[in-house]
């Protein structure tokens, strides 16, 4: 059995080894990169992803042009939106989360494709394995293990909230796993936690949710949004959502939390954006993405917002705070 260390170091040693040096590219090319996202406008993500692509030596204008399509977290527009990168003969397509990825499986074999922040389901749904993708996908999960990491969620609230006994749990079908699920289930009721879920697929039925949520006679007494493209492009509806009902919240997503949001626990999306401009490099230097081993995020940062929690009237425990990798104040 492939260790875990050794897995990170064969995927380094792939992309190390991949053709290296400008001289790779032909002279004069413009690459053609089709990017899609949830979310369109200033964000920090794509800033990211472009900034390190501009570091690699690759500029708009210059030497590529991006195609950017945008779904505002509507996942079944996926599908259409690489049909119309493809129809531009894009030499790569780059595309955020499980059903974007899966969208450009299912409707190219050719064209390289590098996903990021894909779901370790959906992962297994278009690769070989890990550190042979095979094909023409390959790039970087958000989750190693979704079944670790969502029992952690609700123990960290647990610990927040010590008389905990009600929570609600808002999931994204197609973006979410039912290891993830089963093993939050497994964690509540070990708690003496009551677990409520929520699965929506669209906008539509997120605001129908919260609807309904605040209709309820008994609401829940802290809430866990999980990671997926409809937390990230409607953040803002979820931070205020969780003060208007004055719900403590932990969200699957640190971007959340600078802005409002009271704590996280993830990877970085960030930091996903930047490693997967890596990967883009290597592809158009000559790597092929079968050869090229899926990243999988092994930083988990737990951040926590001190002036959300004193507007929610919690005290933060000790206990958290020294943990935390950072505090906002």
């Amino acid at each position: 059995m492939t260790t875990r260390r050794a897995f990170l170091a064969a995927a380094g040693a792939a992309l190390l080894a991949a053709p290296s040096g400008l001289e790779a590219q032909p002279a004069g090319k413009t690459w053609h990169i089709g990017y899609l996202a949830p979310t369109a406008g200033h964000n920090s993500i794509d800033e990211a992803f472009e900034h390190e692509l501009a570091t690699l030596g690759y500029v708009e204008g210059k030497n590529i042009r991006l195609e950017r399509r945008y779904t505002s977290g509507h996942l079944d527009q996926f599908p259409a939106v690489v049909a119309d990168v493809i129809r531009l003969n894009v030499d790569l397509i780059v595309v955020w989360g499980p059903a974007g990825s899966l969208a450009a499986k299912k409707a190219t074999s050719t064209i390289p494709v590098v996903f990021l922040a894909g779901g370790t389901g959906a992962a297994r749904d278009i690769i070989a394995s890990l550190p042979r993708p095979g094909g023409n996908v390959t790039g970087i999960t958000f989750y190693g293990d979704v079944a670790h990491v969502r029992p952690k969620h609700i123990q960290l609230l647990k610990e927040l909230l010590p008389t905990l006994s009600r929570l609600l749990v808002i999931r994204t079908e197609g973006e979410d796993t039912a290891a993830g699920e089963e093993a939050g289930t497994a964690a509540a009721k070990s708690l003496g936690v009551r677990l409520t879920v929520v699965s929506i697929r669209s906008p539509e039925d997120l605001r129908a949710a919260f609807g309904s949520i605040e209709k309820e006679k008994v609401k829940p007494q802290a809430l866990v949004a999980n990671a997926s493209s409809i937390l990230y492009t409607y953040r803002r509806e979820f931070i205020d959502f969780a003060a208007r009902n004055r719900l403590p919240a932990m969200y699957g997503l640190r971007e959340l939390v600078p802005d409002g949001g009271l704590m996280s626990l993830s990877p970085s999306l960030t930091d996903i954006a930047v490693r997967g401009a890596v990967y883009v490099d290597k592809i158009l230097r000559g790597a092929k993405p079968a050869d090229l081993p899926v990243e999988q995020p092994t930083k988990f940062e737990l951040v926590i917002n001190a002036k959300t929690a004193r507007a929610l009237g919690l005290t933060i425990p000790q206990s958290l705070l020294l943990r935390a990798d950072q505090v906002i104040e």
